[in-house]
């Protein structure tokens, strides 16, 4: 081989290199940035749902995503500031779970990064999407339908405890929605030809002075309502109401599991897988704007027997014969 042609190879491969260290690099690993208006112990059974439905298609935590987590523990004002911190690490999904108050943040961080969303209420009605089946922009998600069962549970409520006359509302004023719930309630009340009291709570103890006052009262039963401050509570919900022997009426099992009396509401951790395969497939590069928002169709109906006894009620039979699952 002649000189001037050993050179030139040499050059040509030499130019070469870059290019081919360049192909051998790994793509970047997308971040999902995951904001809650909850906390890790309340909602770690969710957690674990979301992941197996991101690995439903195709993504595994620490292998081919990364995911920051953001908890508010309750304190919704500290949500605007995280997500617009998950927004400045430029995620490629912003997930906003925990009702209202994390949509919302997440709504108001970006117009531009895909969001997934859980809301406990109507999404179009608060300006989240444009339409159910078309949601437009760039967030779709599940409304989970907790706040607007309420009047379903206060019914479910009066069949076990006919004999209360009067019945106590445990609410957050805090919450977007609580203006909503307490109009539903009202006109269930005026239905059923009850009486309710509502408690405002946003502490802790606004939570215990409340229960003191139902006891001292002689109220005979209780609501609490839809709302993931008292969701980051639900241990100590369960204990107040076990203290002052109060029947109580939850809007999910974990409530029931807990040691409560008695639940309404969706499959959750069904909704949060639901929750993970729609931030996969936007991952894979579906548009939010194509995802219709989902609505589940499974609600789940628990009784704890072994509380009911020890608050000496006895359940009727009607109601045992409706229930999804009795804890013995």
């Amino acid at each position: 081989m002649k000189r001037r042609e050993f050179i030139t190879l040499l050059g040509g491969a030499a130019a070469a290199w870059p290019l081919a260290a360049t192909a051998q690099q790994p793509a970047p690993v997308p971040m999902i940035g995951y904001v809650s208006a909850r906390s890790p112990d309340d909602t770690a059974h969710l957690v674990k749902a979301f992941l197996r439905g991101l690995s439903e298609r195709g993504f595994i935590e620490g292998r081919n995503v990364t995911i920051e987590y953001r908890w508010a523990l309750g304190q919704y004002e500290r949500l605007a500031a995280m997500a617009a911190e998950l927004v400045s690490r430029r995620v490629a999904v912003l997930v906003a779970t925990g009702g209202e108050p994390a949509a919302l943040a997440a709504k108001a961080a970006t117009s531009t990064i895909p969001i997934v969303f859980a809301t406990g209420g109507d999404p179009v009605q608060i300006g989240l999407v444009s339409s159910y089946n078309k949601p437009g922009g760039n967030a779709t998600g599940i409304n989970i339908v907790t706040t607007t069962l309420e009047a379903k549970r206060l019914g479910l409520l009066h069949e076990l405890m006919p004999q209360a006359v009067v019945i106590g509302i445990l609410l957050n004023p805090d919450l977007p929605n609580a203006e909503s719930q307490l109009d539903d309630l009202r006109n269930a009340a005026r239905a059923l030809h009850v009486e309710i009291q509502v408690f405002r709570a946003t502490t802790d103890r606004e939570i215990e002075g409340a229960f003191e006052i139902i006891s001292r009262q002689h109220i005979g039963t209780l609501l609490v309502t839809a709302d993931p401050f008292f969701d980051t509570r639900r241990e100590r919900l369960v204990a107040l109401a076990a203290r002052y022997v109060v029947p109580t009426m939850y809007h999910f099992r974990e409530y029931v599991t807990a040691g409560g009396l008695i639940s309404y509401g969706i499959d959750t951790l069904d909704a949060f897988r639901q929750i993970g395969v729609y931030a996969g497939r936007i991952l894979r590069g579906e548009r939010p704007s194509d995802l219709p928002v989902f609505q589940p169709t499974k609600f789940e109906f628990v009784i704890n027997l072994k509380t009911a006894k020890a608050l000496g009620l006895d359940v009727p039979p009607t109601l045992l014969a409706r229930a999804d699952e009795v804890i013995e």
